[in-house]
């Protein structure tokens, strides 16, 4: 089981260790804020964590590929799964997940595209443009992925 989230800006709701009590791991889609929240987060969960066009100066890369199962994730901070940029077209390509992370828009996407399943959970940190704060707990099968997604509110 996977906990996901994005763009908690420096925010971390104490909420999110409840809901995710148990995950395997944790994936982080960008735009953390300062490493205390990586600190906290690491010490859930193994973290997986991707800069945002916010974060400067983290001991993390822009993209990170790895393999739960049978199944490839990509994560990335800035994601359009209808119009990817060229440098998002070429990580597909080279990489050919089954599962994109993804976050920046601070709005929860869930939604397969020619055959890649892409999941943004959201903004963790404080609301925006609207949206409510949430985070996504994915569930792991042998030939099925289920995301559910959890208010914060």
């Amino acid at each position: 089981m996977l906990g996901i989230l994005a763009d908690t800006h420096n925010v971390l709701d104490p909420r999110i260790a409840g809901i995710f009590a148990g995950v395997d791991r944790i994936v982080h889609a960008g735009d953390i804020g300062l490493p205390w929240v990586l600190r906290e987060l690491e010490a859930m969960a193994p973290l997986i964590a991707v800069t945002g066009n916010t974060d400067f100066g983290l001991a993390c890369r822009e993209t990170e590929v790895f393999e739960v199962g049978r199944h490839r994730f990509l994560v990335h901070h800035i994601v359009d799964p209808h119009r990817p940029s060229p440098v998002v077209v070429q990580l597909l390509e080279r990489h050919r997940p089954d599962v994109v992370v993804f976050g920046h828009t601070h709005r929860p996407f869930c939604e397969r595209v020619d055959g890649v399943l892409y999941v943004n959970p959201g903004s963790a940190g404080r609301p925006r443009m609207e949206a409510s704060c949430q985070v996504a707990v994915m569930e792991v099968g042998v030939s099925d992925l289920d995301v559910r997604q959890c208010l914060l509110d």
